[in-house]
């Protein structure tokens, strides 16, 4: 089992690929979209190709339906350079989080232990989705440097709207990817599925699945749902969900066209109110890191936007590896990893 050290530049880690189909998790043309193909490969396959050139990568566990994943990524088995971990999932997206952190712990067997020791508790993981076409091994990279340096428990990634604008459609009818955003006073910023975690020092770690299950910003029934429950939770939660509800408000209105009156209101949501009402909620210090280049914000919801990454695939993955090597340099370990 990998030991990361304390040293973010000399990190190694556990990466684990999120590609369960079970709770909230939503399907495509009645597939589970891991599996969707894309270029000849499913989804699931291109993540799990990327995270070989991520220097702070040195295993990878993939947890969803374990046959359906082992036959999807057979093929691409002689090519890695890493240990692949395919773990049966469980019964809901927390589970499949906490569940194979126990098996990635040093030492650890097939049933995996719970953290025992503080090196235990301080053990990072890094969790990602599992349909992520576009994310290149440099924006990966960013983001785990990044979060250690924070030294938090939970860091999560976003990227600014400047970086996703490309995935817009050009034109009307043209396919595109136009995802929700946040409205915090800083500006505007879309979630990019990137998080890094001690799951061992979050003691709230419960709250992510009901984050996860109301995650969709654009259904107004999950806004008031999750506002209610972080409301009625910690001491605390009142003001907690009363941030929360600013914060969606403005996202509203800026979807509706009210772009002035949204930048009013995410003017009282700067990040670290943000920030800190995540980490009281949590019970355990929580960081927002923003990385440059944008292709981890894109991830396959609705098929209108899968049907956008069919259309452009070649275009914009070889726009994003190039704004990957404006923004960081060429991969570190480019080149080990099937083309």
């Amino acid at each position: 089992m990998v030991t990361p050290t304390e040293d973010p530049r000399t990190v190694r880690l556990s990466a684990v690929v999120m590609a369960g189909d079970r709770g909230a998790a939503r399907t495509i043309r009645g597939e589970s979209k891991v599996f969707l193909p894309l270029a000849g490969r499913p989804l699931v396959a291109h993540v799990v190709e990327v995270l070989q050139d991520v220097p702070e990568v040195a295993e990878v566990w993939v947890v969803g339906d374990s046959a359906r994943l082992e036959a999807a990524l057979d093929p691409l088995r002689e090519h890695l350079v890493k240990p692949l971990h395919i773990q049966e999932q469980f019964r809901n997206l927390y589970e499949n989080a906490w569940e194979t952190y126990r098996r990635a712990l040093p030492g650890a067997g097939p049933e995996g232990r719970d953290p025992e020791s503080e090196a235990d508790r301080r053990f990072p993981i890094l969790y990602l989705s599992g349909d992520l076409p576009f994310a290149t091994a440099q924006e990966i990279s960013d983001f785990i440097q990044q979060g250690l340096a924070k030294d938090c428990v939970y860091a999560i990634g976003f990227s600014e709207e400047s970086a996703v604008e490309p995935f817009y459609p050009k034109e009307p009818g043209d396919l595109g990817i136009h995802p929700a955003f946040f409205n915090i006073s800083e500006g505007r910023v879309r979630q990019s599925n990137l998080h890094l975690a001690r799951p061992g020092d979050l003691v709230n770690r419960h709250y992510i699945q009901d984050m996860y299950e109301h995650r969709y910003q654009k259904q107004l029934g999950n806004m008031i749902a999750l506002g209610w429950r972080i409301a009625r939770s910690e001491s605390g939660g009142l003001r907690i969900a009363s941030y929360y509800a600013v914060l969606h408000l403005a996202s509203l209105l800026d979807r509706a066209g009210f772009r002035r009156l949204a930048d009013r209101l995410r003017s009282w949501v700067p990040t670290r109110r943000v920030e800190d009402s995540v980490s009281q909620l949590l019970r355990g210090s929580f960081r927002l890191v923003i990385t440059s280049c944008g292709g981890c914000a894109i991830d396959i919801d609705k098929e209108e936007e899968y049907e956008a990454a069919l259309a452009h695939f070649d275009d914009w993955r070889a726009m994003q590896r190039a704004r990957a090597e404006e923004l960081y340099g060429p991969p570190a370990l480019a080149g080990r990893a099937a083309s």
